[in-house]
């Protein structure tokens, strides 16, 4: 039997926040809970933190799923790289530390992927069919895709090489931030960057999400594309979400 609640933990480079989630309607069922990441972002450390938070999420709940979704490639339970936090996550059998240390099966997930599910389940590509291209645009660029609500991992289209460089580093909020450009010259970034997805993938619908999509009005209306483009509905909840949600569907 399917569960009906679970526990999503959203771990990234400044914050771990938490929360109970009605998965039938993506709501939070409790307060969402944050703590700030320990300095350096070691394993240990955070995981100590996540064990904080947990016994305060899940108090009076009794036993749930929890999911816990991250900043890295995660295969087979292994974080394979390390966005924000200690490199000593390169390898690591990140998900049966944390079975260690919290007592209990979870499942552990790439944060972009869980924000995309999130969006699948609960959000802007409910009942969408097709391939759905979810990318948050913040520090660097997160990528989910996922076709007829099927999710693909650790796709890590930010890194795309385009124009011979990287090209998070040129259209990431980050380099809009970082060089001061208006609105309408990070839009032509982002211009090429959608345009070069359009033409890998032909999506039936992209979804930006990251902070700055609250101000999707300003630079989404500027770009031309054959493929619809439209703001992610979660944003600061949306990988506790996506984390709970999966938990629930591939119970450790």
């Amino acid at each position: 039997m399917t569960a009906t609640t679970a526990i999503g933990i959203d771990i990234g480079g400044t914050g771990i926040k938490g929360a109970v989630v009605d998965l039938s309607t993506g709501a939070l069922l409790s307060e969402r809970v944050k703590l700030p990441t320990p300095k350096g972002g070691r394993p240990q450390d955070i995981v100590e933190t996540t064990r904080t938070l947990l016994d305060t999420v899940s108090k009076d709940v009794g036993e749930l799923p929890v999911g816990v979704c991250f900043p890295a490639v995660v295969k087979n339970g292994h974080t394979m790289s390390a966005a924000n936090v200690s490199s000593k996550w390169i390898g690591l059998a990140a998900e049966a530390l944390f079975e260690k240390a919290l007592n209990l099966p979870i499942h552990f997930v790439n944060d972009a992927d869980a924000a995309g599910y999130a969006e699948s389940q609960f959000g802007a590509a409910r009942g969408v069919a097709g391939v759905v291209l979810l990318t948050t645009l913040g520090t660097g660029i997160g990528s989910a895709l996922l076709n007829d609500g099927v999710l693909v991992p650790n796709t890590e289209l930010g890194h795309l090489e385009i124009d011979g460089q990287d090209y998070e580093t040129r259209a990431a909020y980050s380099a809009k931030e970082r060089e001061d450009l208006s609105w309408e010259k990070w839009a032509t970034r982002l211009q090429k960057y959608y345009s070069t997805l359009e033409r890998l993938f032909s999506p039936d619908l992209f979804i930006v999400g990251g902070g700055v999509s609250k101000h999707h009005e300003n630079f989404l209306p500027l770009l031309n594309l054959r493929t619809r483009i439209i703001p992610a509905v979660h944003r600061n909840n949306a990988g506790i979400l996506g984390a709970a949600a999966l938990a629930a569907r591939f119970p450790g």
